[in-house]
Order: C-alpha cells, then sequence, then structure tokens
C-alpha cells in the first residue's frame, strides 16, 4: 500500500495549509489514518488521529487549530491546519492502518514520504 501526501509549503504565522494524503493498492479496508510530524532535532509526534468510526484525536498542540478528516471511498485524509505557528513547522507524515487484498487479508502499516510545512515570517 503506497500513501502520497501534497499541500505542504512555506507560510507565514498565522495563515493556514491543508495537507492531503491518498493511498493506493489493493486495500481492503483502512481503520486509523493518522498524521505525524518531526522537527529537526526531534522525535516524530502524533499530531492527529481519525478512527474507521471517525473518532479523532489530537496533540495538545495543535487543539482548536487542525482538523483531520477522511474519505474512506477516496482512501484519503486530510489535516486542515489554521492559524499556524512557527512551532508547527515539521515534515508532516501521514500513516494508515488497515487490510490489504494479497491472498485474502492480510495486514498493512504504511507511511508516506513526507511533507515539508515551513511557517516562518
Amino acid at each position: 500500500v503506497q500513501l502520497v501526501e501534497s499541500g505542504g509549503g512555506l507560510v507565514q504565522p498565522g495563515e493556514f495549509l491543508r495537507l492531503s494524503c491518498e493511498a493506493s493498492g489493493s486495500i481492503f479496508s483502512i481503520n486509523a489514518m493518522v498524521w505525524y510530524r518531526q522537527a529537526p532535532g526531534k522525535q516524530r509526534e502524533l499530531v492527529a488521529q481519525i478512527t474507521s468510526g471517525d473518532s479523532t484525536n489530537y496533540a495538545d498542540s495543535v487543539k482548536g487549530r487542525f482538523t483531520i478528516s477522511r474519505d474512506n471511498a477516496k482512501k484519503m485524509v486530510w489535516l486542515q491546519m489554521n492559524s499556524l505557528k512557527s512551532e508547527d513547522t515539521a515534515v508532516y507524515y501521514c500513516n494508515m492502518k488497515g487490510k490489504r487484498k494479497v491472498w485474502g487479508l492480510r495486514d498493512f502499516d504504511s507511511w508516506g514520504q513526507g511533507t515539508q510545512v515551513t511557517v516562518s515570517s
């Protein structure tokens, strides 16, 4: 299963970006869809996740500013990031877990290549 992210870029503080992640491959079902980020010199951290039942969870640092959403039919997840701050600067990674169709059903746990988000004046 391959994941491709898009939507990163350079913005000023207070502006917004919308990240997208699309999955492809022989996918039977996708359970959790998660956005992580990793800033230079820091560990990768969970930003937001959404379950197959549309339950969401956010890092405290982004609550009220970021919104995660998904479309199961399109096999996509988005991260709407508003009121961006310099501390949001990082490479953002998409992660999906679920079942793929390979001689029956097999678990998959796939990552995207990452997209750079830079917030700077």
